[in-house]
């Protein structure tokens, strides 16, 4: 009876060895996988994105693929792109565990994409490694990206409720999507490789909570103060700017609390934001010595007519003397909330046409 039961043990043993052995495990440190955005490899068993339009991509030969993830606060949502296609929303939980990212494809190449559509808020994600099915393979990654874009902003940046179709800028992360902001979609228009430093409500001066960009701009992980970014790995070829939108509101809120830590209990002077403005965009011309820069602001109420902050960039721009420091306005939507998907696509044909006539690259 013990030699059955023995024998029995060994046989299940060895099939469900050949069940895992059936399956290419394939690693988040394998050299084929491509990585954008700031993403965070000092953990040794994981890639870490915290950052909107952070993404993982891998080309392969196969019918099924899953990733094996795990997120901080179960609160983030990726597009899954097979092919270049976006096919599905992906929302994570908590577990560690793997996810089908596409089955039952066609026999041959194929890729797949993980994009992050939230903010940093929603907490980090965790990637493992990715699955392919029997006899899949993994190819070899792409070519790299001839050009390189990043921008810093705020809520548009973000795409902060652009699939809120009802247009209450409800604040469930399941209708905010990078992947349809402006930024994004220029990006993807020059195919550069695409970087956003952006978080809704964030200003230079003042911000609905307590950091600002310049207290933000140079983080590794944005949760962590002592978790700096080496801007060495990534110089890009253009840098956009787009902030001052929050800035523009809460200066006239001397109730609000962000108002009484960044400036007491007196508005500022103009001078003081052309001067913010101004240190801003030196502390990133450092780290990008050969960027060409855009000062931009748009599509809200802070590019209205009557409005002082695009003089603000201006006379900051002007005073810089810098060359490859530009501006560029993108016209007032003169609706409420957020842009829209059109008044997202709308400005990045602006900020398309704008560098295309003003910057070789």
């Amino acid at each position: 009876m013990k030699y059955i039961v023995y024998t029995c043990f060994l046989a299940i043993l060895f099939l469900t060895s050949c069940k895992t052995n059936s399956r290419t495990i394939i690693t988040n440190t394998n050299k084929n996988i491509t990585y954008w955005g700031r993403v965070d490899t000092t953990v040794t068993d994981s890639t870490d994105l915290h950052w909107s339009g952070t993404s993982i991509k891998l080309n392969f030969e196969g019918t099924d693929i899953k990733a094996l993830l795990q997120d901080e606060k179960g609160e983030n949502y990726y597009n899954i792109l097979v092919d270049n296609d976006s096919t599905k929303l992906l929302r994570l939980d908590t577990t560690k565990r793997y996810y089908t990212l596409a089955r039952n494809l066609k026999k041959g190449k194929h890729t797949v994409e993980l994009f992050k559509r939230t903010e940093w808020d929603k907490g980090k994600t965790s990637f493992f490694g990715f699955k392919l099915n029997k006899k899949g393979k993994i190819l070899p990654k792409d070519t790299p990206k001839t050009r390189k874009i990043e921008f810093y902003g705020n809520s548009i940046t973000a795409g902060y409720a652009v699939e809120d179709y009802t247009g209450k800028d409800r604040p469930d992360s399941t209708y905010t999507n990078n992947y349809l902001s402006y930024a994004a979609i220029t990006a993807r228009h020059f195919n550069a490789e695409y970087r956003a430093i952006c978080k809704s409500g964030i200003g230079i001066t003042v911000s609905w909570f307590p950091i600002i960009m310049p207290e933000l701009y140079n983080r590794l992980n944005p949760n962590n103060k002592n978790s700096l970014w080496d801007f060495s790995l990534y110089q890009p070829d253009i840098v956009v700017v787009n902030l001052f939108q929050n800035d523009s509101w809460i200066v006239n809120m001397p109730k609000n609390e962000e108002f009484k830590h960044r400036f007491g209990n007196k508005k500022p002077e103009d001078d003081f934001f052309v001067t913010a403005y101004q240190n801003f965009i030196t502390s990133l011309r450092k780290e990008y010595p050969n960027a060409k820069i855009i000062c931009a602001l748009g599509a809200m109420n802070a590019t209205k007519e009557d409005s002082k902050w695009m003089s603000f960039i201006s006379k900051a721009v002007t005073k810089l003397a810098d060359k490859n420091v530009y501006t560029h306005f993108m016209p007032y939507k003169n609706t409420p909330g957020h842009p829209s998907i059109k008044e997202q696509e709308d400005m990045a044909k602006s900020l398309i046409t704008f560098i295309d006539k003003n910057i070789d690259w």
